[in-house]
């Protein structure tokens, strides 16, 4: 339990923002070899995670498969309480 707020986490659990964040860096690679990127926004009290694609996936015809088959499915396997991946402008 953590001493400072009694929230129940301890010191070597990660909070959902530094697991979907380091996920995230692991997808980000993929994306800028085709010259575009993701951002995470962030995460809703329902754990609707939210990124902004940038650079070659802003606008890209593929990109909701990109959010859906690539990054919303990777983060869900990994991460089990994410609800679902949004895009935001």
């Amino acid at each position: 339990m953590c001493e400072q707020c009694g929230c129940g986490e301890t010191k070597d659990e990660k909070t959902m923002e530094e697991k979907v964040k380091e996920i995230i860096e692991t997808i980000r690679a993929s994306l800028q070899s085709h010259g575009g990127d993701v951002e995470l926004v962030g995460i809703d009290e329902d754990n609707t995670v939210s990124v902004r694609l940038q650079g070659a996936c802003q606008g890209c015809p593929g990109a909701t498969m990109t959010m859906k088959m690539g990054i919303e499915r990777i983060l869900k396997e990994r991460i089990p309480e994410v609800k679902q991946v949004v895009a935001v402008k």
